[in-house]
Order: structure tokens, then sequence, then C-alpha cells
């Protein structure tokens, strides 16, 4: 059994002496990890790093094998790792892939948004809101999606500021003012999938996205807790969205 293509390195954990167990995130094989031969060596274990773009070649005797992966480097994105918030966002983001994707099961439109947010956070651009949309992407792909449409009392579709956390379907600030202190936040902009320059909002966007995240996805894997670096990722954004509202 073997195949090419190309996706972006996700997690690498030793295996032996000189060896590493690499979980690469490709379009059309999903998330898929290998073997690779002397990649704890000098040569390799700078290539190997989470957020790089990689071509492979996975060879094995049989198909649930885990397999050999030949590995070239095509896109590094070293410049993440000058940026506290974008690497401990990076951090995230593999974690939580290997938290909810399931392995070996291709979803080419989760792929292409993943690589896509890296790419923005290697070159500098603003990639915040877009991070926050990509958990809901993730939701979304698994079957926990939000409707996010109209309200779920009433049906308008004006002043939806909540979700509520029993139906994951959007409130308006009418409907939803007496259970406001158990309703989570709606940015307007994870609504509507654009962006936001208030980091507060996407605070606010991650705190619902995390909700379903520990109640729907995580249950169905088993009841594990959600990754610590999805935490040390919210550690590092509300102290950036402090110190930018310091008077």
């Amino acid at each position: 059994m073997e195949w090419q293509g190309t996706g972006v390195i996700i997690s690498v954990r030793k295996h032996g002496e000189t060896s590493t167990i690499v979980d690469v995130l490709t379009e059309s094989h999903g998330r898929h990890a290998g073997l690779v031969r002397g990649g704890a060596g000098r040569k390799l274990a700078p290539i190997l790093q989470p957020g790089t773009q990689v071509d492979v070649e996975w060879r094995a005797r049989l198909e649930d094998h885990l397999g050999n992966y030949t590995i070239e480097p095509v896109k590094s994105r070293t410049t993440i790792l000058s940026d506290r918030l974008a690497l401990s966002a990076m951090g995230s983001i593999c974690a939580l892939v290997n938290f909810t994707f399931p392995e070996r099961l291709a979803m080419a439109q989760l792929y292409a948004v993943t690589v896509n947010l890296f790419d923005q956070m290697a070159e500098g651009e603003a990639w915040l809101p877009d991070y926050a949309l990509w958990e809901y992407a993730v939701l979304e792909e698994l079957g926990y999606g939000l409707d996010l449409d109209s309200c779920a009392a009433t049906g308008v579709r004006q002043d939806l500021i909540y979700v509520s956390p029993k139906s994951g379907r959007a409130v308006s600030a009418t409907a939803g003012a007496d259970w406001a202190d158990r309703m989570l936040p709606l940015p307007r902009f994870l609504r509507a999938q654009t962006a936001t320059k208030e980091a507060s909002e996407v605070l606010d966007a991650l705190k619902t996205t995390g909700y379903f995240l520990a109640h729907r996805v995580a249950p169905a894997l088993g009841n594990r807790p959600l990754p610590d670096a999805r935490m040390r990722f919210l550690d590092v954004l509300t102290k950036t969205v402090k110190k930018d509202h310091k008077p």
C-alpha cells in the first residue's frame, strides 16, 4: 500500500532512539500518522515541526499498518514561532485536530480552512477572527453545527445576541432577557461569518464554540477533556485583551 500527497504536520512524537511518529493532515487522506526513520536526528528534526507544509509519501505492507513516511518540506511557517499569540493558537489548532478529526477520514473543506489559517498566521495577517470561525467550522463538519439564522423562541432574525446552550440555536435579546445569565454570547461576526477588529468579540465567540466542543463533541469521543493547548491559547488571548484595554 502506498500514496503520495501534500499536508501540514500536526504533531511529532519520538519513537525509539532515532525515529518519530508524525501526524500529517492531508486533503485526501485526512489525519494520517506514519513513522519517519531518523526523524529525531539533526537533519530531519528541524523540518518535522507542527505547522510545516510537506510533501509526503506513505508506504505500508497493509492498509491498517502504521506505515512509513518519506517527507519533503514545502513551507516552514517559522514566523509563527516569534509571535506568542499565534504560536499558542497554532498549538491549540494542532491539538484540536488530533482531538476531534477522525483518523484517515478525508475532510477536504476543513483541510483547506486549516491550511489557510496557518498561512494567515505565518504571513502576519489579521487571523484571530478566523481562528474562531475555524472552530465553528469544525463543529459544523463534525455534525454539531450551530443554527444562528433565527431566534429559537420567536423566529425573528434581528437582534440575535445569544446562543442557547441547550439547543445550539440563536436567541434574540428580548426572548433571552430572562435567562441572560445562562445564555452563551453570539458576536455579530460569528453569525455573519465575517471579520472583527475586536479581540474581546473573538473571546466571546470562543466561549460559545468551546462550550459545544466540550459538551457535544468531547462526550462523543469518550468524555475526554478538551486539550490543554486550547486553554493555554485562551489564557494568552485573555491577557492580550486585558493589556489592550488598560486605561
